[in-house]
């Protein structure tokens, strides 16, 4: 065993996401005059927190007089419809399963708000993640390290052994400044190439890979 405390984000890591982040953002565009995007620009919009994303999906951002009516309107959807149509990648509540099985101490750590992370969590994984921590008051989000160390405070063990895995350059930003290893996954809301850019050393194509290197 290489690792014996996995730390995963979730979005574009365990579940994809994608397609009710993005209905969400466009329902609050729509409901406060701007035009829909396309999914793929709201992807490369995630990974710093739902604030974050509608502060790049709507015009000049937190400039803009309508922005927290549509932030407003975006959470009031989104913490309806997170479940709608996001779904496990192929493979991975397997992999957790398998990990879980063999001990090791898991968590999720996410710049996604809190509730619909524990919500998500519980509804796919709850049986082998018991800690999930998302965006809270007090904590700064990822890449900063707070939430990684309430996650291992949480599970009442050390950085000793632990690993940080993710999909984007602010998981790899995220690992690092948490003094841990970091693996990203290919099959994200990042391409190949911007992990390799950011930093990442260790890839994964499939869960069966990342399995290995665990």
């Amino acid at each position: 065993m290489k690792y014996s405390t996995i730390i995963f984000d979730l979005d574009g890591t365990l579940l994809d996401t994608i397609d009710d982040l993005a209905a969400s953002a466009n329902h609050a565009l729509v409901e406060t005059g701007y035009e829909a995007l396309p999914i793929d620009l709201v992807r490369s919009y995630v990974g710093h927190g739902i604030r974050d994303l509608v502060s790049k999906c709507i015009p000049d951002g937190l400039n803009n007089p309508k922005f927290e009516e549509c932030f407003a309107a975006f959470k009031k959807h989104y913490y309806v419809h997170c479940v709608d149509n996001t779904f496990p990648y192929d493979g991975m509540v397997e992999l957790v399963k398998k990990l879980s099985e063999e001990g090791r101490h898991l968590a999720v750590v996410s710049n996604k708000a809190d509730e619909p992370a524990g919500l998500l969590i519980k509804k796919w994984f709850g049986d082998y993640i018991k800690v999930a921590i998302g965006e809270r008051p007090g904590y700064a989000k990822k890449p900063a390290p707070d939430t990684v160390d309430l996650a291992l405070k949480e599970l009442g063990v050390t950085r000793e052994g632990a690993v940080y895995i993710g999909d984007s350059e602010v998981d790899v930003k995220t690992a690092k400044n948490s003094g841990m290893d970091s693996v990203c996954v290919a099959w994200g809301f990042r391409s190949k190439q911007t992990l390799i850019d950011a930093g990442a050393t260790v890839i994964a194509d499939t869960p069966e890979e990342l399995y290995n290197l665990l």
